[in-house]
């Protein structure tokens, strides 16, 4: 199972976790890196080196996160709210232009990720890592993961924001 770095951030650095899933997530992540001390600010470089953090790096990692909602607030994001409504929008700008231009190509991406993604992973399962390629086999699951992951949430939209915007508005889990 891949590490969910995304949702580790969205626990100890609710601001820059909110960040990571809209237009803001390059901030976002160079936040991230430039607390934990990395030189190299990609996503890759984060999920390697919070895979394994220590308790300081965490502790700097909180910090970030209250710097980076001042300088949100300074750019004019009042709150953890607007900053979710940007994602929220990017994500229906996305399914209105399908919509308005007709165009399948997200659909057929969305197909072509799926049966790859299933297909990759009952290989794996029923025959198993091959001795040449299967490094590289597995980080193509990764990466066919990942990609079907953001195929959900587009069509489906998001629960791990949605309970993240609940725990926050409403400090607890769901509405009740």
């Amino acid at each position: 199972m891949e590490f969910d770095w995304k949702s580790l951030v969205g626990k100890i650095a609710p601001t820059i976790g909110t960040a990571l899933g809209g237009p803001l997530g390059g901030m976002a992540v160079t936040a991230i890196a430039d607390a934990i001390g990395l030189s190299d600010k990609t996503e890759d470089a984060v999920r390697a080196a919070l895979a394994g953090a220590n308790p300081d790096q965490m502790i700097a990692l909180k910090q970030a996160d209250q710097a980076f909602a001042l300088k949100m607030r300074e750019l004019g994001f009042n709150n953890l709210q607007a900053l979710e409504r940007i994602a929220a929008d990017d994500r229906s700008n996305a399914r209105n232009r399908e919509i308005q231009l007709r165009d399948n190509t997200p659909r057929i991406l969305a197909y072509a990720v799926t049966i790859g993604f299933f297909g990759v992973l009952f290989f794996l399962l029923a025959v198993g890592k091959p001795v040449a390629g299967g490094d590289a086999l597995l980080v193509m699951l990764g990466a066919l993961g990942t990609a079907w992951a953001g195929i959900i949430s587009y069509y489906f939209g998001t629960s791990a924001g949605s309970a993240r915007k609940d725990v926050l508005m409403f400090g607890r889990q769901g509405k009740v």
